[in-house]
């Protein structure tokens, strides 16, 4: 969850760090620090609280020096307060390290360390690592830091510097990301690419159990056997304005107007035309191998685990193979039945997070092919998986998702067609139905958001209600999950989402004027059977927001709001139904005067269970 970043080169480095931390705020923190090495001796300055807190400490105390580490922390061990924030010292401050993960055995550790005359300043896990390092250093940093390494249990991605090796910064990783930035005379480490992405597009993506060591004039990369590693240069190609949000208010209302064209990105080079057949590659599956596929188990936490609900309505649908769906952090503590014949889709943003990773390799592990649908190249999930298939969302800075998540339904909606086509479960006419229907959703989307006041009506009416009601059949189900989980994301709002059918069995105890209810009644097969539920709600006095398609007019005698969206295919739906949801979600945490970006006790990568 925590941001690293770190720098070597010839510029001064203090602003560097800086501005890289906040570059990565979106992933969630508590505190900050910097280290740098100033006049033969580290420099570390830390505080709770925002980056402009550290900012303004900085401002008093600013260390000169041309190389340094700074880190973000979201707390795990230890409450968040200076002493806990990173970076964290030796006995002596002449080794300092930052890092992110959980070290899982760092008691026993610690108990040793203790025992051999360490004295410990933090509740961290962390703080072992310092230690460790100086009892393993011998003149040599890296070789101390591959051993350390060696030593520990759980997940990390650390960086370190020495005093005595003022040129130096040695880096390692598992399972949590960690990235290189290759400049000229300069070079970069962080946790992800925003941090460096000003002074250079040039990236190694670092693999697990790695050790980078960077210096001003190159990086080296070793395995942890001391073993030098080839590696390629990955050109980002994406520039640093795309990370900026662009005149928009907030990052979440920009990246919201970003989904056509995200959707377009996604789509390109996989359906060229209204009438072209889907073509995947990078699939990693066989035309033999998806003849044999007897189950699907999706794979996912969180909003792209709505996306999977959304996945399995369709795969089951046109594909005809039964679907599971797990929340990644159940799978990885039940005894699922997976076989070779099984293909585990799993669904992850960042292609870090650490429950999904998990369920990844418990399913490879017993046998399953391994498809990732990621929005992050060189990510964990993407190279550890079979085949994987990008969703090229570009940059997501807002913790709550949303181009993220439609474009996962985009890329869901191409794996359901491909895979139809080659078991002959869909008819020629059905697939050249749904095919033609995809290729309009980009154009289709940026109609709705060309005009959308009705939604900021609607959040002026009802951004001081007690809750709000979601309700969705099909694949609307999921709609109504992630519209209320964005509500309470960043509106502090309590919501449910709920199968509209459900309403009986307890939901509508909740029904009363201080409740808003939110129906998703976009036409399908259980459109009236939505309009029934509605009545009910209408009989109890609570006020109705619904979802419906452009030229419905008979649901307006139902509604006290309603808001109109593109019609296209039930299945296809909610990739159109998720904007108005976003949307009021957006601008009644707007109206409340919350925090958009970075909500409360959230991040927006989980890399730790």
């Amino acid at each position: 969850m925590c941001g690293i970043v770190g720098y070597t080169g010839g510029r001064e480095v203090c602003p560097i760090l800086v501005d890289g931390l906040r570059r990565l705020e979106y992933r969630g923190y508590d505190s900050a620090g910097v280290a740098i090495l100033s006049d033969e001796r580290i420099e570390v300055c830390k505080a709770t609280g925002k980056l402009s807190v550290l900012e303004s400490v900085l401002i008093d105390n600013s260390p000169n020096g041309v190389l340094g580490i700074g880190h973000t922390r979201w707390a795990t061990h230890g409450r968040p307060s200076d002493e806990n924030a990173h970076p964290h010292s030796d006995c002596t401050g002449s080794i300092v390290v930052v890092h992110n993960g959980i070290i899982e055995n760092y008691l026993p550790l610690k108990t040793q360390l203790i025992a051999n005359g360490h004295k410990f300043v933090s509740e961290t896990d962390t703080e072992v690592i310092a230690h460790l390092v100086e009892e393993a250093y011998q003149g040599d940093l890296a070789e101390a830091v591959r051993s350390t390494v060696l030593r520990l249990e759980g997940s990390f991605a650390l960086a370190v510097i020495c005093r005595e090796q003022p040129d130096l910064i040695v880096a390692a990783r598992r399972h949590s990301p960690l990235v290189v930035g290759l400049g000229e005379n300069e070079n970069f480490i962080a946790s992800d690419v925003p941090a460096f992405l000003p002074y250079t597009k040039k990236v190694y993506f670092i693999d697990d159990d790695t050790l980078a060591i960077v210096k001003k004039s190159g990086v080296e990369l070793r395995s942890l056997d001391g073993d030098p590693i080839s590696k390629d240069v990955f050109e980002v190609t994406w520039n640093a304005d795309m990370a900026e949000r662009g005149g928009y208010e907030h990052f979440m209302l920009k990246e919201i107007h970003e989904q056509p064209t995200a959707l377009r990105e996604t789509m390109r080079g996989r359906l060229s035309s209204e009438t072209a057949d889907v073509t995947l590659e990078g699939l990693g599956l066989s035309h033999e191998d998806i003849l044999k596929l007897n189950k699907i188990v999706m794979i996912a936490c969180g909003t792209a685990y709505h996306a999977a609900m959304v996945g399995k309505y369709m795969i089951e649908g046109l594909v005809r193979i039964p679907v599971e769906l797990d929340v990644a952090s159940e799978l990885r503590y039940r005894d699922p039945i997976i076989d070779n014949n099984t293909l585990a889709l799993v669904i992850s943003q960042s292609g870090e997070t650490a429950d999904t990773l998990a369920g990844m390799r418990e399913a490879k592990r017993r046998g399953a092919k391994v498809l990732a649908i990621t929005n992050v190249v060189g990510s964990s999930v993407a190279r550890e998986a079979d085949g994987v298939l990008y969703t090229y969302a570009g940059p997501e800075i807002a913790v709550a998702s949303t181009k993220a998540y439609t474009t996962q339904l985009m890329v869901l909606s191409l794996v359901s067609l491909y895979l139809s086509r080659v078991r002959g479960t869909i008819s020629t006419e059905r697939d050249a139905q749904l095919r033609r229907a995809l290729w309009y959703i980009p154009e289709q989307a940026d109609l709705f958001l060309s005009e959308y006041q009705d939604i900021i009506g609607c959040a002026d009416r009802y951004h001081n209600f007690a809750g709000f009601l979601y309700m969705g059949r099909g694949p609307n189900l999921a709609s109504a999950l992630e519209g209320a989980l964005k509500i309470k994301e960043i509106a502090y709002i309590h919501a449910e989402g709920y199968a509209a059918g459900e309403m009986k069995h307890g939901p509508i105890a909740m029904i009363d004027p201080s409740m808003a209810t939110v129906a998703i009644a976009t036409k399908g097969r259980t459109y009236e059977k939505v309009l029934s539920n509605m009545q009910e709600v209408k009989a109890r006095l609570g006020e109705i927001i619904a979802i419906a398609s452009t030229h419905d007019t008979e649901i307006h005698s139902l509604a006290d709001k309603v808001i109109h969206v593109p019609e296209t295919e039930e299945m296809l739906s909610p990739i159109l139904n998720a904007l108005p949801l976003q949307l009021l979600a957006y601008y009644v945490a707007k109206f409340r005067g919350h925090e958009i970006d970075q909500p409360r006790n959230l991040a927006k990568s989980v890399t730790v269970e």
